[in-house]
């Protein structure tokens, strides 16, 4: 098996390197083990196809969205018929009426809906919602999870080290880009994940400010880190007790970790809910939905291509994709083929890992045998140096993993044909660099 030549990437990143912000769309493209980004010519299922006509099994996935592959037949026709008909009129269509009501069909928590275009945008509807109906300010989240790029969400979202985190009784406000205002957090109080008696002991100190609790149900965005259910059932019942609104953002675990996402999994009702990534199956489209009497609290909903009909079709195709019978099953016997072999890998290189999976999200990391309690817990014991050169060189024999994080995605299309083929790269890979 030969390693990927990319001469032509190379060529066309000295071109972008002059042109374009941070040589990529999105920081997530470039990636620190590599000079330069991969330049994709296309997708269709589970592969991508670069500029010098390399083959990739993809487990990155647009970062989460393409739950059916790249290019699905079935959802490219729903948007090639919207597009017939006209690509954004400022006005509800059908398919508005029937998106609102399968959303609400499905996610138990969704009495109300309401449309944005991405995860960050509807987060930030989530917060003001929070405030509007409680008559509070401050929002409380958690070390390591991310919500989104605004000044406001993009706090503590990442560290180099447990000592950047400052103390665990009083988290450090670690802002994450230049240009962020200084007081940017000063109405964000930062907890440990999956610490109980932490968030008791910071509403007992605030008892009249919380307005929200949001979190990642599943933490996703580092780790990912499980949650232990009795402390998800724990929050739940205090935020009711003391007229918190408890937001979960399930733009990771919508749609991925089953159809009525992490809530359903776990049997636990937040009062607010976000999805966004794979609702659309690769098309930006967002969604704010939760209990009516909070939803309806008079909130104004502004953004011109909220619920635009390119997206709504999407969405509503990719959602009649997943409701097929079967689907999650298979996804979930695939993900368990890729687990299974993975840490057999594991145990024939002596190589300690972590590795399990929630519905289509592959969870594995390096220097751990179970789920860290939390992101200190992962910053201190996690292997991320072993983990760069395992992601490099899966990338050079045509897999690509998603760099630093520990989680991957499988789409409906992903075979176990893919699953076999990537755990003769990982073999490989394992003897190159153990």
């Amino acid at each position: 098996m030969e390693k990927y030549q990319l001469k032509h990437s190379k060529k066309l990143y000295e071109t972008l390197h002059e042109t374009l912000v941070g040589d990529v769309a999105s920081s997530f493209h470039k990636v620190p083990y590599r000079e330069f980004p991969i330049v994709m010519t296309h997708g269709k299922g589970s592969k991508l196809y670069d500029v010098d006509g390399n083959e990739y099994i993809d487990y990155i996935l647009g970062l989460g969205p393409m739950v059916l592959g790249h290019a699905p037949s079935a959802l490219n026709k729903s948007v090639e018929d919207q597009l017939k008909k006209g690509t954004h009129f400022s006005a509800p269509t059908v398919d508005t009426i029937h998106l609102t009501q399968k959303i609400i069909d499905i996610i138990p928590s969704a009495e109300m809906v309401c449309y944005q275009n991405s995860g960050t945008e509807a987060n930030m509807l989530a917060f003001r919602i929070a405030r509007a109906y409680t008559g509070k300010k401050k929002i409380i989240k958690f070390e390591g999870q991310y919500h989104g790029w605004s000044d406001e969400e993009k706090i503590t979202i990442d560290a180099k080290s447990v000592e950047e985190l400052g103390p665990r009784e009083n988290p450090n406000k670690i802002l994450s880009s230049k240009g962020q205002k200084d007081d940017s957090g000063k109405d964000i109080i930062i907890v440990p994940w999956n610490d109980f008696d932490r968030i008791e002991s910071i509403v007992k100190a605030n008892e009249n400010d919380i307005a929200g609790i949001i979190m990642e149900p599943i933490m996703c965005d580092s780790g990912p880190i499980l949650p232990k259910v009795e402390y998800l059932k724990k929050i739940r019942a205090f935020t009711k007790e003391k007229n918190i609104v408890l937001i979960f953002d399930e733009v990771i675990t919508g749609f991925r970790v089953s159809l009525s996402g992490a809530q359903g999994y776990y049997g636990i009702t937040p009062d607010v809910t976000v999805l966004a990534k794979a609702i659309a199956g690769g098309y930006p489209f967002a969604v704010v939905a939760g209990k009516k009497e909070i939803m309806n609290c008079g909130v104004t909903v502004s953004g011109t291509f909220n619920g635009n009909p390119l997206g709504t079709a999407a969405a509503l195709a990719t959602i009649h994709e997943l409701e097929r019978p079967g689907v999650y099953e298979r996804l979930d016997e695939v993900a368990d083929l890729f687990i299974n072999g993975f840490l057999n890998l594991c145990k024939k290189h002596k190589i300690k890992a972590f590795a399990t999976h929630m519905g289509s999200i592959i969870i594995f990391y390096f220097g751990y045998e179970k789920s860290p309690n939390d992101f200190r817990d992962w910053l201190e014991t996690g292997d991320f140096n072993f983990y760069e050169k395992f992601v490099k060189a899966c990338e050079e024999y045509g897999v690509r993993f998603t760099s630093r994080r520990g989680r991957q995605y499988i789409s409906t299309a992903h075979t176990k044909e893919d699953i076999k083929r990537t755990l003769e790269v990982i073999d490989i890979v394992f003897r190159e660099i153990k």
